[in-house]
C-alpha cells in the first residue's frame, strides 16, 4: 500500500476537489505510481489486476492535462465492452465533478445518429468500443486528428476478443504525437508487439504484483441488494447474527460518517474511524472496541491498517473496496489467532462483476445469503430471549420481581404476561422499524442453466461468453459461474436473464453445431 496523499501528486485542483469529494484518502498502488509519470508526459503500460483502480490511474492525470477548451476530442478511450465504456464514462464523471469537461461513451446498440448529434455539439472525452469507434471513423463522423491521449484499457481482453484490425486501423487514425496509455491485467506477446509499433521507445512500464493471500478460516458471503436498502440490509443482518464485535468497512470517510450518524440514531454502540480524525480520537475509538465497550467500528481501509483486535467474529463490507486487494486486507481482521471468521459483502447487481473479480484474485468462493426477513429476526430474537430467561432462572436471583409477578397473576394469565415482556424485550432489540417481511422480493433468483456443448467442442469460458452475448442481448458481466465439462457446459444468472437466453440463444449454432439450452435439473445438475 502507499502512504502518500492525491495531494501530493501535482492533479489539477478541480479533479483533486472531485477525489476529495469522493471521499478517497489515498490512491491505491497502480494509481501512486501512475498518476506522476502519466503527468510528465510519458506514454505508459500498466500492468495491474481488474479492480485495483486502473480507471482513476489513468483518468486523473489525463484530465488534468487535457485542454478542454479546445473544439476537437481530446482523448479516446477503448474499452473490450460496452459494459466497460458506461463504467470507465461513469467513473470519470465522477472526476469531472467540479470542471466543464465533457464526456460520452460510444458502442454498439445505442443510435449512432444520436451519437453523431452529440459528437457535433463537441466532445473532450469520449470512452468507445472498437467496432463503434471504426463505425464512426468510416462514415467521417469523428476526428482524432488533434487527440491528445489514447487510452487503452483490458487490452489483453480487446485483443482476446478479436479486435487487433480494428485498434490499429483506430491507431493509425490517430494524432501521431498523442500520449498513448495501455492498461491490461497480463502481457501477452500481441500487446508487447502492440506497444513496440505504436507506442514510443521510452515507454514506462508499470506492474503491480498479486500479493500472496490467505483466507481459509474466513467463511465468505455476500448479500444481494438494491441500493436504496443497503442500510436496512445491514440492519436485518445484525438483528439476525448479533455479532459480538464487528468492523464495518465503508470506501469513504463521508459514507463511515453517514453510517455512524445512521446507526447511532437507531441505538447501535457505534463509532467511526477515518483519515480526517487526529491520532488521539482514533486511539481513543480504538481503545473502547478493543476492551469490549464498543461494539460496532466502522472504519475506511486506511484507517483500519496496524488494527490488531483478537475476537473480531465479522467483518462487514458495507460497500466493496476500490481495490480488490484491500477485501483481503478487510477480511483477514476476523478469523485470528487460529478462530474461524465471517465476512459479509453487501452487493448491488452492479456490483456484481466486482464481486467475480475478488473471487478470481481471492481464489475463493464467495457464497449468496438471502438478506434475513422479519420473521428470521424475529426466530433469532425469540432464541436469543429464551436463552436469556433460562439463564436468569437458572441463576436463581429474580425473588425481587416475585411480588409483581404475584400481583399480576390475579389479574391477568401468567403466560400472556411473559409473552408480553418478551415483547417489550424484542421491541427494544429492534434497532429498524422494518415495514416489510422481505426485502428482497424484487431481486432474480439465480437460475442453473444447461447448454448441450462443452470441452470436445473446443469451448473456453471466453468463447462461451462471446457466443451468448452475440446471440442474445445479454451482457458479459450478467453472466455468473460457468463450469464447463466434456459435453456440457452449466452456467448461472438471474432468473430474468435466464428467460432471455432460453429464448434467445437455444437453438443457435456454435461452430456449426447447433446448442441446445435448458434449465437444468438438480440431480442433474450435481451428478453430471
Amino acid at each position: 500500500m502507499s502512504n502518500m496523499n492525491f495531494s501530493n501528486l501535482n492533479l489539477e485542483p478541480k479533479i483533486l476537489q472531485s477525489i476529495d469529494a469522493l471521499g478517497f484518502e489515498e490512491p491505491s498502488q497502480i494509481q501512486a505510481e501512475s498518476i506522476p509519470v502519466i503527468l510528465e508526459g510519458h506514454d505508459v503500460i500498466g500492468q495491474a489486476q481488474t479492480g485495483t483502480g486502473k480507471t482513476l490511474a489513468f483518468g486523473a492525470p489525463m484530465l488534468s492535462k487535457i485542454d478542454h477548451n479546445s473544439n476537437h476530442i481530446s482523448t479516446l478511450i477503448l474499452t473490450p465492452t460496452r459494459e466497460l465504456a458506461i463504467q470507465v464514462n461513469d467513473e470519470l464523471s465522477k472526476l469531472v465533478k467540479f470542471s466543464k469537461i465533457r464526456l460520452m461513451p460510444i458502442y454498439g446498440g445505442q443510435p449512432i445518429d444520436r451519437q453523431i448529434r452529440s459528437l457535433k455539439k463537441g466532445i473532450d472525452v469520449v470512452v468507445g468500443t472498437p467496432g463503434r469507434i471504426i463505425d464512426h471513423i468510416r462514415r467521417h463522423t469523428i476526428d482524432l486528428s488533434k487527440i491528445q491521449f489514447l487510452i487503452m484499457d483490458e487490452a489483453d481482453e480487446m485483443l482476446d476478443m478479436g479486435f487487433i484490425d480494428d485498434i490499429e486501423s483506430i491507431i493509425k487514425n490517430t494524432n501521431p504525437n498523442r500520449q498513448t496509455l495501455l492498461f491490461s491485467a497480463t502481457m501477452p506477446n500481441q500487446i508487447k508487439k502492440l506497444a513496440s509499433k505504436y507506442m514510443s521507445k521510452d515507454t514506462k512500464y508499470i506492474k503491480i504484483e498479486k500479493n500472496t493471500l490467505t483466507v481459509e478460516k474466513i467463511k465468505q458471503y455476500y448479500y444481494e441488494i438494491k441500493h436504496k436498502d443497503r442500510f436496512e440490509s445491514l440492519c436485518r443482518i445484525l438483528d439476525v447474527d448479533e455479532p459480538s464485535s464487528a468492523i464495518i468497512f465503508c470506501k469513504t470517510k463521508r459514507g463511515v460518517d453517514e453510517l455512524v450518524e445512521s446507526m447511532q440514531a437507531r441505538g447501535y454502540n457505534v463509532e467511526g474511524m477515518h483519515g480526517d480524525m487526529n491520532q488521539n480520537q482514533r486511539m481513543n475509538t480504538l481503545r473502547k472496541f478493543k476492551d469490549g465497550s464498543l461494539e460496532f467500528l466502522i472504519a475506511t481501509d486506511v484507517a483500519a491498517r496496524g488494527i490488531d483486535v483478537e475476537n473480531v467474529s465479522h467483518v462487514i463490507n458495507y460497500d466493496l473496496p476500490q481495490d480488490t486487494e484491500y477485501y483481503v486486507h478487510r477480511i483477514g481482521r476476523t478469523g485470528r489467532a487460529n478462530k474461524e471468521g465471517i465476512a459479509y459483502s453487501l452487493v448491488t447487481p452492479r456490483e456484481y462483476i466486482l464481486l467475480k473479480q475478488i473471487e478470481k484474485y481471492t481464489k475463493s468462493k464467495i457464497k449468496r445469503k438471502e438478506v434475513p426477513t422479519v420473521d428470521d429476526i424475529f426466530e433469532a430474537k425469540y432464541k436469543h430471549i429464551a436463552e436469556k430467561i433460562k439463564t436468569t432462572l437458572s441463576e436463581n436471583n429474580f425473588k425481587n420481581f416475585i411480588p409483581i409477578a404475584t400481583e399480576l397473576d390475579e389479574e391477568y394469565n401468567l403466560v400472556d404476561v411473559a409473552a408480553a415482556l418478551m415483547k417489550i424485550v424484542f421491541d427494544n432489540e429492534i434497532s429498524f422499524d422494518y415495514k416489510e417481511n422481505s426485502i428482497n422480493k424484487n431481486i432474480d433468483e439465480e437460475i442453473r442453466l444447461f447448454l448441450s456443448i462443452g470441452r470436445m467442442d473446443n469451448i473456453t469460458p471466453r468463447k462461451l461468453i462471446k457466443f451468448i452475448t452475440e446471440t442474445s442481448s445479454v451482457e458479459a458481466h450478467e453472466i455468473g459461474d460457468i463450469d464447463i465439462l466434456n459435453k456440457f457446459t452449466f452456467i448461472n444468472v438471474s432468473e430474468s436473464i435466464a428467460s432471455i437466453i432460453l429464448k434467445k440463444t437455444n437453438g443457435k449454432k456454435f461452430q456449426g453445431r447447433r446448442v441446445s439450452v435448458e434449465v437444468a435439473k438438480s440431480k442433474k445438475s450435481k451428478n453430471r
